[in-house]
């Protein structure tokens, strides 16, 4: 007979949880980790960080082909055509291998993968596919899913959410994005690279919610440039399907005249919400709060003695990242040594072009905290790489403490920010000042001595403006 008692059992196999399960094997815990889907990796490596980055790699070479960017660098190409086929068969085949390396990984450290959805019957007992199996510890790991518009109906043929939006077969002429946040503005910038015209609707005054507001009004002006038609301070207040496309009825935040847009594919994108329906939580006398997450304490346990929850089914940022490091954590925990997040310090990205990127504290965070703060900002114009690649858009901007010169937060707008904020991570979570920044020698010609400016800059005393 199969194994039913674990030392460890983890509920998702997303990022936060086969990282979870990973580190408890090595950590020599008998574990076991439940997944439904017929491949592991959760929402992120089937549906949702991986395929997107693979569509938006793909449109990237097909805009810099088709229009002419490559061109002005001697390189002349004949007539660009687009396979739609093709380039999905890619994003599979990446998508394919990394799923398949955590299947390795789980054969190599000797985790049970239970196929099936848990349901909690006891405080350390689940039911997965009609068998009970029991734990000393239970990890819910269930991540998140799209959050639903009210009174619209997702078919994923016409009204398409985040997953759908991966898969169109063909490219829209008109696609509206209902959310100016991360997803919608990255799965719309793949649709406007191979040709699609793009509106994108947001109910707040701004795009990017809770990113710093010098950076979101610099990308909305960025992508505007790039063709977004982006309406801010707008609702949308129906999607109707009209044959193979659909009218979208909007209205202006605070009230006012309705007007309506046709578009060929609706993308919604208002953000995600905690998977803890299905799992009877109450059976294990685990609570939800009013968003439906679960609270844990400083070492991610629930009040209920071994059970742990982690990723985006705990409060914060719903990150692939922060998902992950939580679950080395948890798992260090349990085996009684000391597993450590520090939440101030989780980057966040937006894969668009240029990409956006930021970690720690924004202005206003500091304001409304009444902390007195120097700036440093540093146009990526005056940077010498930006400037021989003709990608110039964007800035690095430090905030440092103005008595202790600690930095605090770091918000970037280039090409490489993604890569270039692991820096300013890493120096924040050493505790450095923007004088260690600004006096740590950076390789020349690269985007990063951009930081270095920055940081400079919080001084007055940059060198190259």
């Amino acid at each position: 007979m199969a194994e039913t008692n674990f030392d460890v059992i983890v509920i998702g196999a997303g990022p936060g949880g086969y990282v979870a399960a990973i580190r408890a094997a090595q950590l020599g815990l008998k574990t076991a980790c439940v997944e439904s889907r017929e491949t592991l990796g959760g929402t992120c490596l089937n549906v949702g960080c991986i395929p997107s980055k693979a569509l938006l790699h793909a449109s990237e070479l097909f805009e810099d082909a088709n229009h002419g960017t490559l061109a002005k660098f001697g390189v002349k190409v004949g007539s660009v055509e687009l396979d739609m086929e093709t380039m999905h068969a890619e994003k599979a085949k990446a998508v394919k291998e990394l799923t398949g390396g955590i299947a390795f990984l789980f054969k190599k450290n000797k985790i049970e993968w239970l196929k099936g959805h848990a349901a909690f019957t006891g405080a350390n007992s689940i039911d997965v596919a009609g068998t009970e199996y029991t734990a000393k510890n239970i990890v819910i790991a269930t991540g998140s899913s799209v959050t639903p518009l009210p009174g619209v109906t997702i078919d994923n043929e016409v009204v398409i959410d985040s997953t759908g939006a991966l898969a169109l077969p063909k490219v829209p002429k008109h696609l509206v994005v209902i959310g100016g946040g991360v997803i919608g503005l990255e799965l719309g910038s793949v649709w406007r690279r191979l040709g699609a015209t793009v509106t994108v609707v947001e109910y707040l005054d701004e795009i990017l919610p809770g990113m710093d507001a010098e950076v979101r009004k610099e990308a909305r002006k960025i992508f505007k440039k790039q063709g977004f038609d982006i309406r801010t301070s707008t609702k949308v207040t129906g999607v109707t399907r009209n044959g193979d496309g659909a009218v979208v009825t909007l209205e202006p935040a605070a009230g006012g005249a309705a007007e309506t847009i046709e578009a060929d594919a609706v993308l919604v994108s208002i953000g995600r919400r905690p998977n803890t329906d299905g799992l009877t939580l109450d059976k294990a006398g685990v609570q939800v709060n009013q968003r439906g997450m679960i609270e844990v304490d400083h070492d991610f346990a629930t009040p209920v003695p071994g059970i742990w929850a982690i990723g985006d089914v705990t409060p914060g940022p719903m990150l692939a990242h922060k998902a992950e490091d939580e679950g080395i954590a948890v798992a260090e925990n349990i085996a009684g040594q000391t597993g450590i997040v520090n939440h101030e310090v989780i980057p966040s990205v937006v894969y668009t072009h240029p990409e956006i990127a930021g970690v720690g504290r924004t202005e206003d965070d500091l304001k409304a905290a009444g902390v007195d703060y120097k700036v440093g900002k540093f146009p990526m114009m005056a940077n010498s790489r930006a400037k021989t690649n003709r990608d110039m858009d964007g800035f690095v901007k430090v905030l440092a403490d103005a008595k202790t010169d600690r930095v605090l937060g770091v918000h970037i707008i280039a090409t490489l920010a993604g890569t270039m904020i692991a820096q300013a991570a890493q120096a924040m979570e050493f505790g450095a000042t923007s004088e260690d920044i600004a006096y740590t020698c950076h390789a020349h010609p690269t985007h990063s001595e951009a930081i270095k400016e920055a940081a400079m800059a919080v001084q007055g005393l940059p060198i190259h403006i």
